[in-house]
């Protein structure tokens, strides 16, 4: 299907129109961005054929209208105008359909879907479509007053996650973004050009890896939660030629590697009540353990060190102790003494 032709994905682009508090949208101008965002997410596809079947006014008001109603997502918008021209912004810009509740419509072909999946359950090509089908119908309860009897391990408020969409369409659709970013050491957002690639889920946050413009570093990790806007650039693509991205985190625990960073192997060894756990609980793929004493597991892994694995170590407390290699053990023990010194009166 033409993206011109799905609605949901011209209610995304409206969206993000709306919450735009710096720009001032007519109709015309909300046509021409949103024909222009149309054209730049289908750009592998015929331009021709996408421009003769571009969005017109009267269905852009049609779209509007559906967004306000309560069979769409309710939104209200400011009574605005500039000269005789009216202007289309949300009342609350931090408000955003991606974080509305699914109205009817939706749920339905939610639960429809739902049914589908649930077909496919046990079969081996689709393992793990168990705890899918679960989360689904624990989030989508068929009764208003049924309380929910499972628990996931998800944050459910994750700052940036309205971005998702947009992230993962660029990453499938091969098309470059601009990216408005603030992170933990500046005081102030900064603007880059970003060719996404790859997504990835670790400890319950996203982040996406892709090519940084102006550096040209090809691994460059942006976290989800520090993005504060994006919109599709208009540079050509550049594409991803040299990464596997599975093979690229199989020697690491979290997703950040160090430059230079080189495969060691790690050496730990675990108490008794813990070690029983981690027999059973494999921290990366490469594990091998043994059991050295009745109270004692040896476990190793060969992977990078990095800030993950050091947070994971301290994660176990005195359960755990480095043995090898000695850079990590003398890591591990500086930062446990100024754990130690913040509580030395």
């Amino acid at each position: 299907m033409a993206l011109t032709k799905n609605p949901l994905v011209r209610y995304r682009i409206l969206d993000t129109c709306f919450k735009n508090s710096t720009r001032s949208f007519s109709i015309d101008l909300l046509v021409e961005e949103v024909n222009k965002q149309l054209i730049e997410f289908n750009r592998n596809a015929d331009v021709e054929e996408i421009e003769k079947d571009c969005i017109k006014k009267r269905q852009l008001q049609y779209d509007i209208a559906f967004m306000e109603s309560e069979k769409g997502y309710s939104i209200q918008l400011d009574n605005l105008f500039e000269g005789k021209k009216r202007i289309y912004r949300y009342t609350d810009t931090n408000y955003s359909i991606q974080n509305a509740p699914l109205n009817d419509g939706d749920i339905e072909q939610i639960q429809t879907a739902i049914q589908v999946l649930s077909q496919f359950e046990g079969m081996p090509q689709f393992e793990g479509m168990q705890e899918i089908v679960a989360k689904l119908k624990t989030d989508l309860k068929t009764k208003a007053d049924e309380k929910p009897f499972i628990g996931f391990d998800s944050s459910q408020d994750l700052k940036g996650i309205e971005y998702f969409s947009m992230l993962y369409n660029s990453v499938q659709n091969k098309y470059p973004l601009e990216i408005t970013y603030k992170d933990f050491k500046t005081k102030e957002p900064y603007t880059y050009i970003f060719h996404p690639y790859y997504l990835k889920e670790y400890n319950n946050r996203w982040f996406v890896f892709g090519l940084h413009a102006e550096s040209l570093k090809a691994d460059w990790n942006v976290a989800i939660d520090r993005i504060e806007n994006i919109v599709p650039a208009q540079v050509p693509f550049i594409p991803d030629d040299n990464n596997d991205w599975q093979e690229y985190f199989s020697d690491m625990i979290g997703v950040s590697k160090p430059i230079g960073g080189k495969i060691e192997e790690v050496i730990l060894h675990f108490n008794q009540l813990t070690g029983r756990y981690m027999e059973n609980k494999s921290i990366h793929e490469t594990q091998k353990h043994k059991w050295i004493d009745e109270n004692t597991l040896e476990l190793k892994i060969k992977v990078v060190i990095n800030y993950e694995l050091e947070r994971l170590i301290l994660s176990y407390g005195e359960s755990v102790k480095v043995i090898a290699p000695p850079q990590l053990l003398d890591k591990i023990k500086q930062r446990i003494q100024v754990a130690i010194n913040q509580y030395e009166v």
